[in-house]
């Protein structure tokens, strides 16, 4: 009894303290954007006429087709996509790390574009040039000169696998590049000077450090290339290859809403698993102490003859991912004819007036009323998603960041609380994320009205979707405050808002704006969140795009990639400006 009325001081403090408040209010939020749309669905396929279809998709008649099936093709693509992007991410983080390669800067910066890139312009590149007579239609660039291009080149796991590792492999030499710049040359060069040969001192003293970021790297690769929709859609489904994300999305747009839910619960416990493997990965080995408090040298491994070559292959292994995409399909917007450049160029694709002659009537994107509404609408929720998770996001970056100062349990495991819901989105691969709003939303609650088909959902599922890089922006920004910056106006009798307005937004705006620019990039790009969010009201770029190339109107969907390219290589290199941190790679020592 003595202990109880020894707590409930503390208990009511906390519950008086403004930040304590802040955080609860912050908590109640993520649990209705985050957890409740899990939930109901789950609950939805939980009631009677939705228990079945869990029968239906593991142990039914159409279980291999429906489940069997599409999971096996998609962990073939994970894996394919996780070790490819680990050998390509890991030798790029290498050679411009370790090595004494010239144009280490050039290699540096195109290695980080991809992953700016919408997944759906690889894809459609490589279908433009690829493309072969095998589903009828126009074939790519190479059939129509004459080059025998065969199925397994054009269609299935190995181009699918190929432009998800064109994609993701920026994953894994960002987090691979950071961990070998912790490598003391030092050690290393003691290591040579005691008779070790260079691939040992690579396995006993480089491996080691960097294995964590490569293990975690490949495993997010796994997770993404698992889920993602856009590259198994384009370059799969035209030859029945099914994968999860493909075989959900038929599952909902053809009515059949509760497989489909089952298949999201499906496909979020693997995307879910794989990813704690990596957290627990990553967080898991410390021992090795490469960061102390005295100088030290880089040590670059001396390519000798290897130099020219190897740094002429990572360039051209660059440019064949960044800017040779875009330079297909911009060329090929241009092209009279789908996928040649043997019948003449005209700019009818991007400013032609309606000619029944070319493309069934329709109008050039620029004088396409549906295509400048799309623009506008993307760049709205962009904007509009932008704002609120960043909004969502500095609240909760600030809550955890000052609640883990406490010394009391209850905010200190409030602001655990916060971590964990805040990070819970990344593990909800994109289109089951959409399937969980569509579940939640989807129908009347209450006062509320459904809002399936409006702007509104779209905005919710976006901050939720974003979430985790907006908290992690947020958690960064408001680390850098000093406490004390903040007692100082605590003492003058600022309130809490007071405080955010004048001081902690003002002195976080810059990486919260790099934050909000990321934001933006995320959800301009993305395919696989507003497939089955978008309706005719609410056209999005990259929902065209994918209708386009899936109706043969090849010209109009890269033209409109293209767009969606500019703006979000745009808006990444503002925001690599706001955020003004130098690579460590860029340091001459």
């Amino acid at each position: 009894m003595p202990a109880t009325r020894e707590r409930a001081p503390g208990l009511r403090a906390a519950a008086a303290d403004p930040v304590v408040r802040l955080g609860c209010v912050v908590a109640l939020v993520l649990v209705v954007l985050v957890l409740a749309p899990v939930i109901g669905l789950a609950a939805t396929t939980l009631r009677p006429d939705g228990i079945g279809a869990w029968a239906d998709v593991l142990t039914g008649r159409l279980a291999p087709s429906l489940f069997h099936e599409p999971l096996a093709n998609s962990l073939l693509v994970g894996t394919a996509t996780a070790v490819g992007s680990v050998l390509l991410g890991g030798s790029m983080a290498w050679l411009v790390v370790m090595t004494d390669a010239p144009a280490r800067r050039t290699i540096a910066l195109l290695a980080t574009v991809p992953f700016a890139l919408p997944s759906f312009a690889l894809a459609l590149a490589w279908e433009t040039v690829f493309r072969n007579d095998l589903v009828g239609g126009r074939v790519g660039l190479l059939a129509d000169l004459g080059v025998v291009v065969p199925d397994w080149i054009a269609w299935g796991p190995l181009p699918i696998s190929a432009t998800l590792v064109a994609h993701y492999y920026s994953l894994t030499f960002l987090l691979a590049a950071a961990a070998l710049a912790t490598v003391n040359g030092e050690l290393m060069e003691a290591a040579e000077m005691t008779g070790a040969s260079r691939l040992r001192v690579a396995r006993s003293i480089a491996l080691p450090v960097v294995a964590p970021a490569l293990v975690s790297g490949g495993l997010l690769a796994f997770a993404e290339g698992v889920s993602n929709f856009a590259s198994p859609a384009l370059l799969g489904l035209p030859v029945r290859f099914q994968t999860l994300s493909t075989r959900l999305y038929g599952a909902i747009s053809t009515g059949e809403t509760a497989r489909g839910y089952v298949l999201a619960l499906l496909l979020i416990a693997v995307a879910a698993t794989v990813l704690f493997a990596s957290n627990r990965l990553a967080g898991g080995r410390r021992s090795y102490a490469t960061i102390t408090g005295k100088g030290g040298r880089r040590s670059r491994v001396r390519l000798g003859p290897w130099r020219v070559p190897l740094t002429v292959l990572a360039v051209t292994l660059c440019l064949a991912t960044t800017v040779l995409p875009g330079l297909v399909l911009l060329a090929s917007s241009f092209a009279r004819r789908t996928n040649s450049f043997l019948g003449g160029f005209t700019t009818h694709f991007w400013t032609g007036e309606s000619d029944p002659g070319i493309a069934q009537g329709q109008r050039g994107v620029l004088r396409n009323p549906q295509v400048v509404d799309a623009v506008l609408t993307t760049v709205g929720l962009g904007l509009a998603v932008a704002v609120a998770a960043t909004v969502l996001g500095t609240a909760v970056g600030y809550a955890v960041v000052r609640l883990r100062t406490r010394h009391e349990r209850a905010p200190r495991a409030l602001a655990g609380a916060l971590s964990t819901l805040s990070y819970l989105p990344f593990l909800i691969p994109g289109i089951a994320l959409g399937a969980a709003f569509i579940a939640q939303f989807g129908r009347p609650i209450g006062p509320l009205p459904a809002l399936y088909g409006t702007f509104a959902l779209l905005v919710v599922a976006g901050a939720a979707y974003t979430l985790p890089f907006a908290a992690q922006a947020g958690r960064s920004a408001v680390g850098q405050i000093a406490p004390d910056v903040e007692e100082a106006a605590v003492m003058a009798g600022a309130g809490l808002a007071r405080r955010a307005g004048r001081i902690v937004v003002p002195l976080a705006a810059r990486g919260l704006l790099a934050g909000a620019v990321l934001v933006f990039v995320n959800i301009v790009r993305d395919l696989s969140l507003v497939v089955l969010l978008v309706t005719p009201a609410t056209p999005l770029l990259s929902v065209l795009t994918y209708r386009y190339a899936s109706e043969g109107f090849a010209q109009f969907a890269n033209a409109i990639t293209v767009i969606i390219v500019v703006i979000s290589v745009a808006a990444t290199v503002l925001a690599r400006r706001l955020e003004g941190a130098a690579q460590p790679w860029q340091e001459e020592r």
